[in-house]
């Protein structure tokens, strides 16, 4: 379990704040993917590159600090990496924070 600190960190950017708030409904965010599904597996990091605008590279490493966060799963399908927010993650932070 990742400290509350680590988690504030990862979110306290724009670019990490915008795929949290994507990945919350990733149906209305991304394209249908025909290789994995979008709701139980998560939005292939491709998808993730185009929508922010910035090179692959850059995505991969949003995405790593969101998951050593804990607030992302990356799900790795052949050469492709899937990510999924971990709501229960979110609201627990939530939490810690309401009790300040």
């Amino acid at each position: 379990m990742k400290d509350d600190l680590t988690r504030i960190n990862a979110l306290a950017n724009a670019s990490r704040l915008a795929v949290m708030r994507w990945l919350k409904e990733p149906t209305l965010h991304f394209p249908y993917q025909d290789h994995a599904d979008i709701e139980t597996v998560g939005v292939c990091c491709t998808f993730i590159t185009e929508k922010l605008g910035i090179a692959p590279a850059t995505t991969t490493r949003h995405m790593r600090i969101l998951a050593d966060a804990g607030l992302v799963r990356a799900q790795r399908m052949g050469k492709f990496t899937y990510y999924k927010r971990i709501d229960a993650e979110l609201q627990k932070l939530g939490r810690d924070l309401a009790n300040l």
